[in-house]
């Protein structure tokens, strides 16, 4: 009732009180000179957050769903041909939404569970010698199963086939969380909302264009008005926007950059690693399988833990809402009810993690699954005591 418990949801994450106060300001004239001073330090912080010398950074007000219709519509044709692959929810959606466009979907289906099918997709741009698909989508962190893909593989898949099509990249889950190279894998859009990684409320899609995809924007054709790059482009020059911007939530993007390249982004990632392989050791001492089918491509932000066969999933997440009052995620699509998600990115720590590891156990136990409380936050708390003692040792 209170809101005094952390969320364990992959997104909106949990806000640190500093990024709130920033978010929450009084009036501001959007057409005053001290807007620009919120504007351009927050755009220059997400191109270091991103990793980008020449990315261009645009802010809507919306979400990264926004972002993904804000990348298609800038670049693209009716008709033109876009390569993706169906491996969970989000992945799921972006096709949706090409389609809804008019786009031709080059879909290649893949297990949810396993990561972006790299192999496949250099097997179909080798095939297009004709150079019909104009873009290659890519979900960096498929939020539904739990999964990370490869996006350096990606681009090294469209420079061995010697295809020109650009690069988009889900970066929703994944940007200022774990890490994100945009510049060095050749990302030519890179899409992610503001209650992710960047630890605010909902509200801002940001969107981060190469100097490949600004150039292709003057030939597309799909409609477009409120996500119109060009149009954002001319007033950032000014300072302004092309409407009414969410100045509070830009105040707290510039903040949450700040605060992001002072943690330091390789410590920023070390902590999602961290947590996260606390919660995967908890899983394993529950005996429950992830979601992701190898090890390697496990999410560093958010944990989809497998329940027994014939167990509704979403039954333990509605009963840790109940009587706990700590959300976890439920399983989306092709595994609802089949596993339950916690999520560990944005504004958490160890001992948070270890609360949500404890109410997970407590939920389970209520109802009735096989395990031994205590035996998760046990795995969890040695993990994170060993790695807490090596990092210091390595500080020393």
């Amino acid at each position: 009732m209170y809101m005094q418990n952390p969320v364990f949801i992959p997104g909106p994450t949990n806000m640190p009180e500093v990024l709130r106060r920033a978010a929450d300001m009084p009036t501001l004239d959007h057409r005053s000179p001290r807007f620009a001073e919120i504007l351009h330090p927050a755009l220059a912080g997400v191109r270091k957050v991103i990793k980008s010398a020449s990315a261009e950074v645009f802010v809507f007000p919306s979400t990264g769903t926004g972002g993904w219709e804000t990348a298609i519509t800038n670049t693209l044709s009716p008709g033109d041909a876009v390569l993706a692959a169906r491996y969970g929810m989000f992945s799921h959606r972006w096709i949706d939404m090409c389609r809804r466009h008019g786009l031709n979907v080059e879909l290649v289906e893949e297990a949810w569970g396993n990561a972006l099918p790299v192999e496949a997709y250099e097997a179909r741009l080798r095939a297009d010698r004709q150079h019909r698909i104009k873009a290659v989508l890519a979900t960096h962190n498929e939020t539904a199963t739990g999964v990370r893909s490869d996006i350096a593989a990606v681009r090294r898949a469209l420079d061995a086939a010697n295809h020109p099509a650009m690069l988009f990249v889900d970066g929703v889950s994944s940007i200022a969380s774990m890490d994100f190279r945009m510049d060095e894998w050749g990302v030519d859009i890179a899409v992610t909302g503001s209650q992710k990684g960047f630890m605010l409320p909902v509200g801002l899609a940001i969107v981060a264009c190469s100097p490949h995809a600004m150039d292709m924007m003057a030939d597309a054709k799909l409609p477009r008005t409120f996500f119109d790059i060009a149009d954002m482009r001319a007033r950032y020059a000014d300072g302004a926007y092309p409407y009414t911007p969410s100045v509070g939530l830009l105040n707290g993007l510039k903040m949450a950059t700040e605060m992001l390249l002072t943690e330091g982004l390789d410590n920023v990632y070390a902590r999602h690693r961290r947590i996260a392989e606390g919660v995967r050791a908890a899983a394993r001492a529950w005996a429950m399988p992830l979601c992701a089918t190898r090890p390697e491509i496990a999410s560093e932000t958010v944990t989809a833990v497998m329940t027994p066969q014939g167990f509704d999933a979403t039954r333990l997440v509605a009963h840790a809402s109940a009587k706990y009052d700590v959300a976890f995620g439920v399983g989306l699509g092709e595994v609802s009810g089949k596993l339950f998600r916690i999520g560990h990115l944005g504004s958490l720590s160890d001992v948070m993690a270890l609360a949500g590891i404890a109410t997970a156990e407590m939920a389970m136990a209520d109802l009735g699954l096989p395990i031994t409380l205590g035996s998760g936050v046990a795995a969890a708390q040695e993990h994170y005591r060993s790695t807490q003692a090596a990092e210091d040792r390595l500080a020393a």
